[in-house]
């Protein structure tokens, strides 16, 4: 195919698919929802046109919306700066602003005035400024460059010039180049980033957590999982680092927040930034991604929590210290648990091979697609054959050594050479963190624990030509015994406090080298980099594959509703407030209350703990402008809406645009939802704006953000 062709027939394609299109599905590109949505939108009770969503020149819904931090989203609710999203997307901000002294995870925070709103290190926003389909000049530059390497470095130099173009002077904006279908579509994203985040406010975990592992993914859910930020910027409205004299960010748009509530089959419209999904995923796909992707994760993160958990619940500078750690990894775990058993339940791999057999049939059809995607499937089975003994070490490798936190710390705060550095790119990318950083959150007892499970665990599932080196050390020094070999490494390690880290950096910086975690991370890193390279052979054949297949599909499915996989980048999804019904004989209501709160309660148990001044409020029946018509408190409720990880936090709207509420979670039962669309099943769990702005009034006393903010009643 003539890929500078490619970006209208993708266009095509979707603008014939209209009238077959699903409401409920696909997370649509904004640029596009003039030609393809709009019509649908209004058709189900949407009173927006589309540059009321979408508008370069006017401020629009998607000048409200952020990426919030590194791969949630937010909105703006004020007109100056208040931005909501999730608890869980501002957990990481909340705990390294907490002490055990003053625990805002656990007990809850809420500035009283501007003052008392805290600086949160390291956070930032950033805005979408518009789209640019580039695929004309992104293929020409890439034409004809296979070997991988080049390849990256032709996209990076053309990306590099469609930014500078783009942003002209501009010194705020930035541009980057997003692929769409697979590498057949190319669009520029122009965004603005603003880096002074404070904390305003945010409930007790025992409210913004509240049924923490239990209920997470589940529902009936009734967990007010929000947090409010503001966004803070120069006197010209502009980004600038954290300074006593920056202001409140002055939005172009900011959301009308409704009190009105939601009915069933109400129109409801999500704006995120969905991370990422696999809609094209073939049946070899899904078999890597259930056997070997999917089970070392469980396996292994369900080992390291265990380990984690007994610590934390021990001791409260412990549980302060890794609640991030623990949350982050709990969440995929468990997603990961589901993701298998609906993989199982909805028959994904026999469903894949079905359509692909659909696809071969029509392929075989005509001689011109032979000679276009004839090789499509079987390139990308090809390599997913290839690289499975690989995937399966590189998963072992970042899920069991990784997580070892004095190793990382080697890696991350030896003195490195500039061949150190090169070394370490490929096997361990770690965000910039101070000692200071990752000290206050590190305590080595717990560490140690972790790596001797972890070691032990590795040894018994990889083969030993497969094992780092530094278990040579294990074996010759310490005859195989990796207990030993661990209180020794933590031992004698300079990178077991900030204490030692600091003498040894003030002395004689070659002894360094002699270091036991840093010798064992130099291993990780070459066993790492080594895995890595002899991967490119097979990841080049997947991609070339998978390029081939998509491109196929959508001229196949001329006719049918096709759009691209998540990528991080701003999407629409619209549908309805809707119930569900997961088996025979149960329909779950769309809406949850305070009463169910109530009813789970167990003080005895940490994730159903409820706090004193949220009972003495539903005994009162304190619950003011934010109560449904029936005197009940609205906690949370569902939604059809197509989403993904990424997309927390984001706003859910109603027919007018405003914001009815936060979507924070999906269901267990759409786990495979990344892979497969399920109608009848998928649904968005969303916290109300009622219960968030009841917290925030009622029980946390800072109604007088009310005072900012726009409500419609």
């Amino acid at each position: 195919m003539n890929i500078k062709k490619f970006g209208s027939l993708v266009l095509s394609v979707i603008v014939l698919s209209i009238g077959t299109l699903h409401a409920d599905e696909g997370m649509w590109m904004l640029p596009l929802i003039q030609k393809l949505n709009i019509k649908k939108m209004s058709e189900i009770g949407f009173k927006l046109s589309a540059k009321d969503i979408y508008d370069i020149n006017n401020s629009s819904l998607k000048d409200a919306v952020l990426h919030f931090g590194a791969g949630c989203t937010a909105e703006i609710i004020s007109k100056d700066g208040l931005v909501l999203t999730n608890h869980h997307c501002g957990y990481s901000s909340i705990q390294k602003l907490s002490t055990v002294d003053h625990d805002y995870l656990q007990n809850g925070y809420w500035a009283m005035n501007r003052d008392q709103e805290l600086p949160a290190k390291g956070l930032t926003v950033t805005f979408l400024d518009r789209f640019e389909d580039v695929t004309k000049e992104v293929s020409e530059a890439i034409a004809g460059v296979t070997d991988p390497k080049a390849r990256r470095e032709a996209l990076k130099t053309i990306s590099d010039q469609l930014s500078a173009k783009a942003v002209g002077t501009n010194k705020y904006l930035k541009g980057r180049v997003a692929s769409f279908f697979g590498d057949n579509q190319y669009y520029l994203v122009i965004t603005k980033t603003y880096n002074d985040i404070r904390f305003v406010g945010a409930p007790p975990s025992s409210i913004g957590k509240f049924g923490a592992d239990t209920d997470n993914w589940m529902w009936p859910r009734h967990t007010g999982d929000f947090s409010m930020f503001r966004i803070y910027a120069d006197k010209e409205n502009n980004p600038a680092d954290y300074s006593k004299d920056n202001v409140p960010f002055k939005p172009k748009k900011f959301l009308t927040i409704s009190l009105k509530g939601e009915q069933q089959n109400d129109p409801a419209m999500v704006i995120g930034y969905p991370g990422r999904t696999n809609r094209f995923m073939t049946s070899y796909e899904v078999k890597e991604t259930s056997e070997i992707t999917n089970a070392i994760t469980i396996l292994v993160r369900g080992v390291r929590q265990n380990v984690l958990l007994a610590d934390m619940v021990s001791d409260p500078k412990i549980r302060l210290q890794y609640s991030s750690k623990y949350a982050g990894s709990s969440n995929f775990w468990k997603k990961a648990i589901g993701m298998n058993e609906t993989f199982e339940k909805l028959k994904v791999y026999d469903r894949r091979a079905a359509e692909e057999k659909i696809f071969t049939d029509w392929v075989s059809a005509d001689p011109d697609r032979i000679q276009k995607y004839g090789k499509a499937l079987s390139e990308v089975k090809t390599a997913i054959d290839d690289r499975a003994k690989l995937q399966t070490l590189l998963k072992y490798y970042t899920e069991a050594l990784y997580p070892i936190e004095l190793t990382s710390a080697a890696s991350r705060f030896s003195p490195k050479s500039e061949e150190d550095s090169k070394d370490r790119v490929a096997a361990r990318t770690a965000p910039a963190v101070t000692p200071a950083d990752f000290y206050k959150d590190y305590n080595a007892a717990t560490d140690k624990k972790v790596a001797k499970a972890m070691l032990a665990l590795f040894k018994q599932k990889v083969a030993p030509a497969d094992l780092p080196d530094f278990f040579k050390t294990i074996d010759a020094e310490f005859h195989g015994n990796i207990d030993a070999y661990v209180d020794a490494m933590f031992s004698n390690s300079v990178f077991g406090s900030e204490e030692k880290l600091k003498a040894a950096l003030a002395g004689d910086k070659k002894e360094l080298a002699n270091d036991p975690a840093l010798k064992a991370a130099k291993n990780i890193s070459e066993a790492m980099t080594k895995y890595n390279k002899e991967l490119e052979q097979s990841r080049s054949m997947y991609a070339e594959g998978q390029k081939l297949f998509i491109a196929g599909i959508l001229e196949m499915k001329a006719g049918q509703a096709i759009y691209p996989d998540a990528n991080s980048t701003m999407r629409m999804t619209y549908g309805k407030v809707l119930s569900y019904s997961p088996k025979d004989g149960v329909t779950y209501d769309y809406v949850t209350t305070l009463d169910g709160v109530m009813q789970k309660e167990d003080p005895k148990n940490w994730e159903f703990v409820v706090p004193a001044r949220l009972k003495e409020l539903y005994i009162a029946k304190d619950f003011g402008q934010y109560a449904l018509k029936d005197g009940r408190m609205p906690v949370a409720f569902l939604t059809n809406n197509d989403i993904t990880g990424g997309n927390s936090g984001s706003p859910v709207m109603n027919r007018k645009g405003e914001l009815i509420g936060t979507a924070f979670d999906g269901n267990w039962e759409s786990m495979s939802s990344d892979i497969i669309f399920e109608p009848s099943l998928q649904r968005c769990i969303n916290v109300d704006i009622r219960y968030t702005l009841f917290i925030m009034d009622k029980f946390g006393g800072a109604g007088y953000l009310l005072n900012e903010m726009r409500i419609s009643k």
